[in-house]
């Protein structure tokens, strides 16, 4: 695990090294390091992110700090699941993902996935009875989880031992860290 001070927040990103949608990830890690946070970029390989831009184009290339098996739960204020449909769907398929994502639940930390990023919180089991948006194909996949979708740009369920704070689409990325900021207020 990544040393950081003692009195400093701590908040954890974690995607693949390839098929991350670039803004999905850069936003949230800049709102949340422009909050105070020490940020934590974790993948499984620990290798740097590749990242696209409308799952197709070239983005900008992101540090990873941490392989996903190096990180746990304790110490960090949220968890971060940004989408890309290739790495939502490879992300959901790793084992320390999905470690991960129930154990922030376990500890009733905020859990926020933005895009194809909801998939995690569906393949750990996570949202049933619960309200929550993403990008709209995974609507069904939702559903037949148990949960609720809504075509909003951003919904917080915390209705359960954890929040769980959703948004669809890049576009929406205003709202979705306003709802992060608002959580770790």
């Amino acid at each position: 695990m990544n040393e950081q001070n003692a009195d400093q927040k701590s908040a954890l990103i974690i995607a693949t090294s390839y098929g991350v949608e670039a803004d999905e990830l850069l936003a949230p890690q800049r709102y949340l390091e422009g909050a105070g946070y020490a940020v934590t970029v974790a993948t499984p390989d620990g290798e740097d992110i590749r990242t696209l831009v409308s799952d197709k184009d070239p983005g900008p290339t992101v540090p990873a700090t941490s392989t996903l098996a190096d990180v746990d739960v304790e110490g960090h204020a949220v968890l971060v699941v940004p989408g890309g449909t290739l790495n939502a769907d490879s992300l959901r398929l790793d084992a320390d993902a999905l470690r991960l994502v129930k154990g922030f639940a376990e500890a009733g930390t905020p859990i926020a996935a933005i895009c194809h990023g909801p998939w995690l919180a569906v393949e750990a089991d996570l949202v049933e009875g619960r309200t929550l948006t993403s990008y709209a194909s995974l609507r069904t996949d939702i559903s037949n989880a148990g949960g609720s979708w809504v075509d909003e740009p951003v919904a917080v369920d915390d209705t359960g031992s954890f929040t769980l704070i959703t948004s669809r689409t890049p576009e929406d990325l205003e709202q979705f860290t306003a709802a992060i900021g608002e959580h770790l207020a």
